[in-house]
């Protein structure tokens, strides 16, 4: 892989890793909802889940996805339900206490899985396997370089934004813990999936 290339690779990491998406608004809910320690097991779920999707799609799998339209829609269909879920959750999470009591958290394994319900995540791995590896004659070198760098981006750019909303957390908890403040912002997180979902279902 010559230097032009990786560049590039670099430029689309960045620009698909740290945008707003389904990850990136989940790390930032759950850091400020619950703290960034509780939301590392999803901070550290997204590269971890992406990570099999991208050797699925290397070794070919992925191909399927292009080519059966019922299996994509069936991606979408499942990705945009769990999203929404996920947003009515946050909508009716009110005070940090609140939020405990209804055990607003995503597990590593949900966190994993729901990588495998992103059809944009999808779209960016056979766009890596298209665009880096495949015709090449030392498509598994370029394989051994490309996964590390996928998945330190996909970890620091969801460690930021979780980082973003732990310093949120006490500031939007709000005087005499209220939590009008945290209210609200659960709920515009919660419509920021939303648009999220229906802007998935683009794809």
């Amino acid at each position: 892989m010559n230097s032009i290339e990786f560049t590039a690779l670099l430029v689309l990491s960045t620009a698909t890793s740290f945008s707003p998406g389904p990850n990136t608004t989940l790390s930032t809910a759950l850091a400020a909802n619950l703290g960034l320690k509780r939301s590392l097991r999803f901070v550290m779920a997204v590269p971890a889940g992406w990570g099999l999707l991208f050797c699925i799609c290397a070794g070919g799998v992925g191909a399927l996805v292009v080519a059966l339209p019922p299996l994509r829609m069936a991606i979408k269909a499942l990705g945009v339900g769990y999203m929404l879920w996920l947003a009515l959750k946050l909508w009716r999470s009110g005070t940090l206490s609140q939020v405990n009591a209804a055990q607003l958290k995503v597990t590593f394994w949900q966190g994993v899985m729901l990588q495998f319900l992103n059809i944009k995540a999808w779209m960016l791995a056979l766009t890596v396997v298209a665009g880096w590896i495949a015709g090449h004659t030392d498509a598994w070198s370029r394989f051994a370089i490309i996964l590390p760098v996928m998945l330190c981006f996909g970890f620091f750019s969801n460690l930021s934004y979780a980082l973003i909303g732990s310093l949120l957390r006490a500031w939007l908890e709000g005087p005499n813990h209220t939590g009008k403040r945290l209210r609200w912002f659960n709920r515009f997180m919660a419509l920021v999936l939303v648009v999220t979902a229906a802007w998935m279902t683009t794809f």
